[in-house]
């Protein structure tokens, strides 16, 4: 999923970096980027472009982080903004997806607290609620 430093290797064109960062999209969260790319099929297709091939194409693949651990930091960034809770719900799932537990996911909505606040800590504790108890993962231990 992770690409190498080369630049030999990486994809050159429009549609061959579009591709490639559905490719990663898709090995994180199997439905996302299909989703993604209906919501916005009709009023902004190229934000779903720019996601998929800059933001997972470029960025999530990137070999110095695990995906977890992008995680990890995603769900702490869409925390502290505040305001983003349809996002942070699709990365508490991507987070579950990727192998973080629901006990981490909540201790790092936790150390958010810390940094941003417990209006926002609890927001998103309250999104990973939801989702946990969707997937049947409450209680956490």
């Amino acid at each position: 999923m992770t690409q190498g430093n080369s630049t030999d290797d990486r994809p050159t064109t429009r549609a061959e970096r579009y591709e490639h960062g559905r490719g990663v999209f898709g090995a994180v969260n199997a439905t996302a980027g299909a989703v993604l790319a209906e919501a916005l099929a009709d009023v902004s297709p190229e934000l779903e472009h720019q996601i998929s091939a800059w933001a997972y194409g470029e960025i999530y693949a990137r070999p110095h982080l695990e995906p977890r651990d992008r995680q990890l930091v995603t769900l702490g960034m869409l925390s502290a903004l505040g305001g983003c809770e349809p996002q942070l719900e699709i990365h508490v799932r991507t987070a579950l997806d990727v192998g973080l537990t629901p006990a981490e996911i909540v201790e790092a909505l936790l150390q958010s607290a810390v940094y941003c606040g417990f209006p926002r800590a609890l927001n998103a504790t309250a999104v990973a609620k939801q989702v946990f108890a969707e997937r049947g993962l409450l209680p956490v231990d």
